[in-house]
């Protein structure tokens, strides 16, 4: 299997013609839900990891940046209000956006109705494609269908899950994760295009 090697910002480069410069990701976020686990895991709380955003902003702002994505890697992650105060005192400066996150429309389009939330068929799959020596295929659980409230701003991922797995992961496999991994790419490079002209808002 040939792996997609290509990155969503070389793709928005040669697709588009939109340059863009990647900063590292984020190493720590707010993730009060994997509290009950124990140890292992950084929780840092919304308000500072909100603030550090909105410092990173306007840092780059003052570089001259004129349009800036933030890529969530969680949708829990609420910097809805962040982005809009940054864009209202930035109007003629600078703009942020805040694209939606369509993974699970992806997942639902390209494996059908596998039930997904958290290191489910969607992360595995991927997992398995791109680093596949970091995936012990004999310790992943069987389902975990539960419902979960997702709007719980206590919720606790012990309530619903003893392994921290939301959803389905036993239907993973590299091939999927080649696919999905293509149409992350895809969506990712077409959100950079759309960005570049002002087609994406909050």
């Amino acid at each position: 299997m040939e792996q997609v090697t290509v990155t969503a910002s070389e793709k928005a480069a040669r697709d588009f013609g939109v340059l863009s410069l990647v900063l590292p990701a984020m190493p720590f976020g707010p993730t009060p839900e994997h509290r009950s686990y124990g140890s292992g895991y950084i929780d840092i709380p919304q308000e500072l990891y909100g603030n550090l955003i909105g410092a990173v902003l306007t840092s780059l702002a003052r570089q001259g940046f004129k349009r800036i994505v933030v890529w969530r890697g969680c949708s829990q992650y609420d910097l809805s209000g962040i982005i809009e105060h940054f864009n209202r005192i930035n109007v003629n400066r600078a703009q942020a956006f805040l694209p939606e996150l369509l993974y699970s429309e992806i997942m639902r389009r390209i494996g059908s109705d596998v039930i997904g939330g958290h290191a489910d068929s969607f992360a595995t799959s991927i997992a398995m494609y791109l680093r596949p020596q970091a995936v012990r295929e004999e310790k992943i659980p069987a389902p975990m269908n539960d419902p979960v409230d997702w709007d719980d701003p206590n919720l606790d991922f012990a309530r619903y899950s003893s392994s921290g797995v939301i959803g389905d992961p036993s239907q993973s496999s590299p091939d999927l994760g080649a696919r999905l991994w293509a149409s992350v790419i895809e969506n990712v490079a077409l959100t950079l295009k759309n960005c570049s002209t002002g087609g994406v808002q909050v």
